[in-house]
Formats: C-alpha cells, structure tokens, sequence
C-alpha cells in the first residue's frame, strides 16, 4: 500500500509539473499540445498505478506469507516449551511426592521415638522418686546414729576442712614469709651497709659556748665598759651570756641558741678590730652582724643543696636549709645530719631502683621545720610539712617529712626510706646527746613563756637558763605594769616548768631620747 501511494503521488506531481509547464507555454498551440499530453501523462499514471497495485499485491502476499511461516515456527517452539515444561512439573511432582512420602516415614519414626523416651523417662522419675526416698531413709538413719542434723553434719565439715585448709595456708605462709624475710633481711643489711659505708661521717659534740680571743687583757675593761654599760647593751641586744673571767685574752660567749652566739661572736670581733665600743656602736655592728649572718646562711643553703644535689629549689627554702646549721638535736648538727639522710637515701633509693632525685630532696628537707621551730609553735614535723606545702613542693617529700618519726603513715617506698636513713643517722655513735637537747627544749620553753605576755618586745634566757631577761615596749607598759608582769611571768614558770635551783626573771623597760646635733 505505501508503494501505491507515492506511485500516485509521484503521478499528480507530474501532472502538476506539466500542468504548470504547459501553462506557461501559452497559446492555443500549445494548450491542445499540453491536453495531449496531460492524456499521455493521464494513461502513463494509469498504467504507473496499476502495475504500482499489482506490485503492492505481490508484495502483500509475500508478508502475508511470511508472516505466516513466523507464526508457525513460534508455534512450534512454544509447543516444544510447554512440552519441557510439562516433563519438568511432572518430574518435580514426583520429587515432592517421594519427599513427603519420606517426611511421613520420619515423623512416623520420631512419634515412636517420643513414646519410648516418654515411657523411659517416667521410668527414670519413678527411680529418681525410689532414689530420693531412699537417700531420705539413709540420712534418717545416719542422723539417728550420728546424733546431727543435715545442717549440723554440714557446718562440722566444713569447720573440719576450713581448720584443715588453714593449717596448711599458715605453713605456706609461714614457710614463705621465712623464707621473704631471710632475703629480705641479706638484700636490706646489703643495702643499708653500702649506703652507710659510703657515706661515714664523724661527729663533734656541740658546744654550747664560743670563744672569741682577744689582741690584749686590757681589751676586756672596754668591752665591760663605764659601770657594765657596755656589757649589758651587748647582752641585751644579742640575748648571749658574755663572761669575762681570768682566762688570758679570751672572752666566753654562753647561749643554747647557735645563731644569737654567732652574731654575738661576730659583733665582738667587728668591735674589738675597730676600737670604738660604745651602745649606739654596739647596736650598729649587731644590726651589721645579723645582715652578715643572713648572707652566710643563704651561702650555706647553697652550698648544701649542691652538696646534695638538690636543685630548683625555692630560695626561702634554700635559707631555711642554711639556717641548720646553727640548729642542734640531742648535740647533733642538723644540717650535716640531714645531708647525711639525703645520702643515704639515695644509695639506698639506688639499690631499689627508685628516683634517686627525689629521696636526696626528701632526706634534705625532712627535718626544715627544725629552722624555725624555735619561733613557731608546734612540732619541727607539722611546721616542716607546712612549709613544703607552701613552697608546693612534692606529694613525697610532704609525706616524707610528716612521716619520718612514725606521726602519719608513709604512702610512698622513698618515705620509708627516709624513715630507715634518719634512724641510721641518729644511731651512730656520739651522734647524740640527750641531755643537750632537754636542756635547749627547757630554755626555749622559758623564752616561750616569758614572750606569751602582752607588751613584750623580746625574751633571752641567760646563765644556762637561770636568768630570763626581758625586754618590754615603753609605749605600752609602764613601770608600774611590768611589776605585775614580772610577777605572772615568775607564776607561770612555776606552774609549767622543772628545773634545778632557781630562775631569775629580770624585765627590763628602757627609754631612749635621740637628737641630732646640725
């Protein structure tokens, strides 16, 4: 169909194109001559059209037929599918057919599998009944002959075995513990021997009196000065005893505290080189000789940190350190005393594999509060842990010096350590004296005392702890005021102290006018 109708159309454009052709021609002529051909063109488009429909016939008939042979080739093989198909369904069924067959044969199988394990576990309860009643019956029995209960036989069993298991956990126990202690014991003796073999020190007994030589005997009338003017300014300033005796140019300085016996030592030698001595000069070269002091100390905490090999510490700490040396305990200076502690623990810190650093800082500063003691209240170990605190110096070292004389647990092995170097420091021969120790407790207790009254300036106990003298402020105590205070001082050192013989309380009020001459 499609080829007949562009044949038809190609045709009615033809005769369109000589429709137009002849048009254009013109003329009569050429209209009759346009006419023929229009016919001529009329009978060729016929003849276009008719082979065009017997063309599109054929063409038809040749679909048609090869449609049909499609039709028939699908038809086959649909046919053949189907056939497969059914094969394969039918061969499925049989195998659905076999299996049920089969699941029919097992579950026939597995009901009388469960009818037997029913019948056979009724016969086990009936057993386990037959059982249970049995047991009943023998425990009746035993409990009729043992005279126990179930409970009673449990709990002498359980004691029997728990009796039996201790025994031998306490060998065990034992047989270890002897055998850690022995070890421990060699490895310790090692270890503390090594430390103190490497560190021998030797010990001088403290003096509680300084010597201070002089060029001639004559100098001894200038030092006692008009009437002991002199002489008293000097004690009063410095709180020392200075006797002046027979002994050929010599002068004895006498006090339990070591640092006022030094700046009266170094006041003296300062005014016996420059010649002038006189109380406004007195006082002058005690201020001079406290500055001088405090220089020493700082170089003195220096040189024992180094020594030490302690650094990074704070510089108040490094004063207070330098300050023990002037420091005693039953005669025993403080400040070797605790190089020797920082020592000993770290050999021994060594040994053990711990921080070697750390145990010389805590041996160092273990006894710091031993410093300032004397000028606080409380024990050296509380003031000594509160001055760590304050420097926030480590966990440890705080341990270790609250720790060190048994106050508190130790929480750390270098406290432990420090409790064992401080107790092998202590125990060395000559290393102590006891009764240098209650002597300084007494006489500080005495300055204690006589401080704790309102209006006193300063205390100073002299002549061995037989005279307290005292310095009250003008300003707030008049004359008639420290007779009342004198008198309550003499009280309570009654009351509160033991001692040989008597003390003397002597309290002084002084009042000084100054003017300067222009």
């Amino acid at each position: 169909m499609p080829n007949i109708i562009i044949i038809i159309l190609f045709g009615a454009a033809l005769l369109i194109i000589v429709a137009i052709v002849s048009f254009l021609i013109g003329g009569v002529a050429a209209r009759n001559k346009a006419t023929k051909t229009v016919g001529d063109a009329k009978t060729q488009v016929q003849k276009i059209i008719a082979e065009g429909e017997k063309q599109a016939e054929a063409k038809r008939r040749e679909i048609m037929i090869e449609a049909k042979e499609e039709i028939h080739k699908s038809k086959v093989a649909l046919e053949k599918d189907l056939k497969e198909r059914r094969s394969d369904i039918l061969q499925m069924e049989k195998r659905i057919l076999q299996k049920e067959e089969n699941l029919e044969k097992k579950l026939e199988s597995l009901e009388s599998k469960e009818e037997l394990l029913t019948s056979k576990v009724k016969k086990i309860e009936e057993k386990e009944k037959e059982t249970t009643e049995l047991l009943h019956k023998q425990l009746e029995k035993l409990e009729t002959i043992s005279g126990l209960t179930v409970e009673e036989a449990k709990s002498y069993m359980l004691s029997l075995l728990e009796d039996e298991i201790k025994h031998e956990k306490a060998v065990i126990i034992r047989e270890h513990e002897t055998r850690i202690k022995e070890e421990s014991e060699q490895i310790s003796q090692t270890i503390i021997a090594t430390a103190i073999q490497n560190n021998a020190a030797d010990y001088v007994a403290e003096n509680t009196v300084s010597v201070v030589a002089l060029p001639n005997d004559e100098m001894k009338g200038r030092i006692i000065g008009r009437e002991g003017r002199n002489i008293r300014a000097l004690e009063t300033m410095t709180g020392i005893d200075i006797i002046i005796d027979d002994t050929p140019e010599a002068v004895v300085l006498s006090g339990f505290d070591p640092i006022r016996r030094e700046i009266a030592r170094i006041t003296l030698e300062k005014l016996i080189a420059d010649g002038r001595i006189h109380p406004a000069r007195i006082e002058e070269m005690v201020n001079k000789a406290t500055k001088e002091l405090e220089s020493t100390v700082k170089k003195t905490g220096d040189q024992a940190a180094f020594d030490a090999g302690v650094f990074g510490l704070h510089p108040e700490l490094i004063s207070l350190i330098g300050r023990l040396k002037y420091r005693t305990s039953y005669g025993q200076n403080i400040l070797k005393h605790s190089l020797e502690v920082a020592s000993l623990a770290a050999v021994m810190a060594g040994e053990l594999g711990l921080d070697v650093k750390l145990a010389k800082r805590a041996g160092l500063l273990h006894d710091i509060g031993k410093s300032i003691d004397f000028e606080m209240e409380g024990s050296h170990i509380t003031i000594g842990a509160d001055i760590a605190k304050k420097y926030k110096e480590n966990d440890v070292v705080i341990n270790s010096i609250m720790s060190h004389h048994g106050d508190v647990e130790p929480t750390s092995v270098i406290s432990v350590l420090i409790q064992a170097a401080d107790a092998i420091s202590a125990a060395r021969p000559g290393a102590r004296r006891e009764t240098l120790e209650a002597y300084v407790k007494r006489i500080e207790k005495l300055e204690e005392i006589a401080s704790s009254f309102e209006g006193i300036e300063k205390s100073y106990a002299v002549q061995a702890g037989r005279e307290v003298r005292i310095m009250v402020k003008p300003d707030e105590l008049s004359d008639d005021d420290i007779v009342l205070t004198c008198r309550a001082i003499v009280k309570k050192i009654e009351e509160e102290l033991d001692y040989p013989g008597q003390i003397k309380v002597n309290v002084i009020r002084e009042t000084r006018v100054t003017e300067y001459a222009k």
